[in-house]
């Protein structure tokens, strides 16, 4: 049996990991932005956002930048409740400065838990694909459920394999444009060209492992997308379907494309098991026909946005 270890994670994805491997049990503290699997929104809440996370792109954008410029961090953590929990592990990332506590808070925190130190820190940056793969064995280590780690990635691997196959028998590649961001414009990088090229589909305007670089509604005119995926990142499908001024703007700039609005908070931007939906997701928007029964699993978490009108 692996130990029972008390675990806390401060990254939504990696909450999904710890689930996934089945530990969900040992977890005994989370994020604030942890809600998946809905059986661990019980746990104690042990960080919080130092800004408005509930306005518009533009504003939330305004305000993260604010944050990053005055150098505080956009996330801060409980360390009183940290160290009530007396955990053996924290699991944490150190890839974006937006997406949870930063490593450096989670350190200094540590340090200041009495009489501990003996509590493993797990640290996740992953960029690629493979790197959100090879996570959940790291983390299946950490908490002694190598096996399990080993099967989860076999599974997923298995997904991703079958999506890629079905893929490759397109006959055309439609130029795909994934944004992460609508206020200002910001195109999906790390991983996100990759899902779009497993799905049968031509990355265009990012590079796979290179940060989200922001464009203008001229440069995403000028790359004359196909396919437009708008997943915001930590916006649900509703929440960003009412973003109606900037999508109006870049239907204007792409009035030929296909735009798919999908939920940017549950997929997509979670480095974590569920990027294989996110995936089978990608492949519904890129090709409809061929991944028909894809697009009718997932149709709760996107919307064709109505074509330009002639």
């Amino acid at each position: 049996m692996p130990p029972t270890l008390r675990v806390v994670s401060l990254l939504p994805s990696a909450t999904e990991i710890v689930c996934a491997l089945g530990a969900g049990e040992q977890l005994v503290g989370i994020s604030h932005e942890c809600d998946f699997p809905a059986e661990i929104r019980d746990r104690a809440v042990l960080t919080r956002a130092r800004i408005d996370a509930s306005g518009s792109s533009a504003a939330i954008d305004a305000a993260v930048r604010g944050v990053i410029r005055d150098a505080l961090s956009i996330y801060a953590v409980d360390e009183a409740g940290l160290a009530a929990l007396a955990p053996d592990v924290i699991v944490t990332q150190d890839l974006c400065e937006v997406c949870a506590v930063s490593l450096g808070d989670v350190r200094a925190a540590v340090a200041r838990l009495a009489h501990r130190d003996d509590i493993a820190i797990v640290t996740l940056t992953p960029t690629r694909l493979d790197d959100v793969l090879g996570d959940i064995e790291r983390v299946a280590a950490a908490l002694g459920r190598e096996a399990a780690g080993r099967a989860v990635r076999a599974g997923l691997e298995e997904r991703i394999a079958a999506v890629a196959a079905r893929a490759r028998g397109a006959s055309t590649r439609p130029r795909v444009v994934s944004l992460e961001w609508i206020d200002p414009l910001m195109i999906g990088g790390t991983w996100m060209p990759e899902l779009i090229e497993l799905a049968g589909g031509t990355a265009v305007g990012a590079e796979a492992g290179r940060p989200a670089p922001t464009i203008t509604i001229d440069d995403l005119r000028r790359l004359a997308p196909d396919v437009i995926v708008v997943k915001p990142c930590g916006f649900d499908l509703a929440r960003a379907l009412g973003e109606r001024a900037p999508l109006a703007a870049v239907r204007a700039a792409a009035p030929g494309a296909r735009i798919v609005v999908t939920d940017g908070n549950a997929f997509f931007n979670r480095p974590g098991p569920r990027l294989v939906e996110s995936l089978e997701i990608m492949a519904a928007c890129v090709d409809p026909d061929r991944f028909a029964d894809l697009a009718a699993v997932h149709h709760d978490a996107m919307v064709t946005l109505p074509a330009a009108a002639r």
